[in-house]
């Protein structure tokens, strides 16, 4: 797919010297419409947003409803099944040694290691869809929505609007972040919102643009808490030197419109966070995710940490993902190829040959002698929280995911556009060669996403990934969804011990149970030593009790006989 994109560029700049008013007429009629629409600013928000529902609604005949596979999913769908009990965490299992698994709390509480934003998402979905992934699906509309919003600060409103329709076609149908339980949505929505709430309160100081400044905040606090504070850093710097810079408000002004209401926001957040930190793990100030790493984690988090010593594991598997496999890929995370992996990744998730093709131009248009004087205070503003994000990003040495660097998102559509704005204006021997090309690229994304909702038809390969973006394919399921579809069909309740062959891969994990494990259709537990699993079907003695050979092609479902 992305050599077929790179293929169209190429050719859109074949066209664009030989024949630079090709589809002129057509252009400008679709364009008067499209500048109508973008200037009812509120409508072009709501459009947005819908057009990214209703093109994910009408994908659902060739991407179903995902079945979840990566760790972290299964972490937020227990998020999401206590939320939408009416409770914030669970209490320890008594047999909870034998359920031990990863992205999971077993003590001092039962729940998601992670901050609970993506959880309550989730469990909306559930409450008012009747499934967690109808909040998948409204999280990335409302993604979209908030990313032509935050644009409308930036820049005209046809390239907001332009930028919001990008977004519905690269990020919002066929990337993990609309096709999985792991989220992305919610870092660009509390992002974008921060971004888009900057220039609005210099501007106007607005309390409705402070509230969404601080609406941002406490979802970045809640979903990405680490990328999420590097990237608000600026920001707070900026009001800051705003407030007190030669062309500030009067102060009283900016205390009662801007100061109050953020403050007010922030410190409800942080005692809603204390509180949910408190109930899950005891403690208002100590995350979740800290107790999963000092009772798991091997691995550093930071460039200039050391590996910890090994925690006592009570399962191989365990200590083979967070030995073997974390440690291994920390050292490969601070090398430079481990670098240069993750900014491939972040390149082919977010930007892709056709975007980035704007942003290439700018080297080739920009006048003899362009100095860093001549770039613009606001443009320098974005840059330099670009910079940041960047290098706190790479501080991280755990293995790197697109949805990592979501508080971005929104900013990297301001400098594509950015870029598409001066290059329409290029001329070559007088044509207007660089209009054609700014024309041709969201002609390409859509090219592009329409092959690729027929790629199976078409025979056009697609790459799998744990984390893909929108031309790529998910993982496949490794056999737990049908397992499960078939115990669900067998009468009675049922306890299954999972078996492992020793060379097990790690990321294929099947011991996950809903928030109240003795209430659940299906338990699922690991295999033990004999004596440990006989006391463990003793405990569910009104249980079938069975064995499913997970490593076996395809996996095994047998009645369970002691070893």
């Amino acid at each position: 797919m992305l050599l077929i994109e790179s293929s169209l560029v190429l050719v859109a700049i074949v066209f664009a010297f030989t024949f630079p008013t090709a589809g002129s007429h057509w252009f400008e009629v679709s364009e008067r419409g499209f500048v109508r629409l973008a200037r009812r600013r509120g409508l072009a928000i709501v459009v947005v947003g819908l057009t990214a529902l209703v093109l994910r609604a009408a994908l659902l005949p060739i991407l179903p409803v995902p079945e979840p596979v990566v760790h972290d999913e299964f972490g937020y769908l227990l998020a999401a099944d206590t939320f939408a009990h009416g409770r914030l965490t669970n209490p320890t299992h008594p047999m909870w040694v034998h359920f031990e698994t990863f992205s999971i709390l077993q003590k001092p509480t039962y729940q998601c290691f992670a901050q609970p934003a993506q959880g309550l998402i989730l469990a909306a979905g559930k409450v008012i869809g009747g499934h967690p992934f109808w909040g998948v699906w409204f999280s990335a509309g409302l993604m979209c929505s908030a990313i032509c919003w935050m644009l409308q600060g930036w820049l005209p409103p046809r390239w907001a609007l332009l930028g919001g329709l990008l977004a519905v076609l690269r990020l919002s149908t066929f990337s993990y972040w609309a096709n999985s339980y792991w989220g992305g949505a919610l870092g660009a929505i509390g992002g974008a919102l921060v971004l888009g709430a900057l220039p609005r309160i210099k501007r106007s100081q607005r309390v409705r643009d402070a509230l969404l400044m601080g609406l941002g905040l406490a979802i970045l606090a809640n979903s990405r808490p680490y990328e999420g504070f590097v990237f608000s850093l600026p920001f707070a710097l900026a009001l800051f030197a705003w407030m007190l810079g030669k062309h500030r408000p009067p102060i009283q002004v900016s205390l009662r419109r801007v100061v109050l209401p953020l403050s007010l926001l922030m410190a409800l957040t942080a005692a809603g966070m204390g509180y949910y930190f408190w109930r899950v793990t005891g403690n208002p100030v100590r995350m979740p995710y800290q107790v999963e790493r000092e009772t798991y984690a091997a691995a550093p988090f930071f460039r200039w940490q050391s590996p910890t010593s090994q925690p006592i594991y009570h399962h191989k598997v365990m200590q083979r993902m967070y030995v073997d496999e974390e440690l291994v890929g920390s050292a490969l995370a601070r090398s430079p190829a481990g670098m240069i992996a993750k900014g491939v990744l972040a390149w082919t998730f977010y930007l892709g040959p056709v975007l980035t093709f704007p942003l290439l131009m700018m080297l080739i248009i920009l006048p003899y002698g362009f100095s860093w004087k001549q770039v613009t205070g606001r443009t320098r503003f974005l840059l330099l929280t670009c910079a940041i994000s960047l290098v706190g990003l790479g501080l991280e040495t755990l293995f790197f995911t697109p949805h990592y660097a979501a508080p971005l998102a929104g900013l990297i559509f301001v400098f594509v556009l950015q870029a598409m704005r001066r290059l329409q204006l290029w001329r070559w021997r007088v044509e207007r060669t660089g209009l054609f090309m700014t024309r041709a690229i969201p002609v390409i994304c859509v090219i592009m996403f329409l092959l690729r909702a027929a790629a199976v038809p078409l025979h056009i390969p697609l790459t799998e990934s744990y984390a893909p973006a929108w031309y790529q394919r998910g993982p496949e399921s490794f056999g737990r969804a049908a397992i499960l579809a078939d115990l669900q069909r067998i009468p009675g309740r049922q306890l299954v011990i999972v078996r492992y062959k020793p060379g097990h891969e790690p990321f294929e994990e099947w011991v996950y149970n809903d928030a109240r494990i003795d209430d659940a259709k299906v338990v699922w537990s690991r295999e033990m030593s004999s004596p440990e699993n006989e006391e463990l079907i003793r405990y569910f003695k009104d249980r079938n009790a069975s064995v499913v050979e997970a490593d076996e092609k395809p996996p095994r479902l047998l009645p369970y006989q002691p070893q």
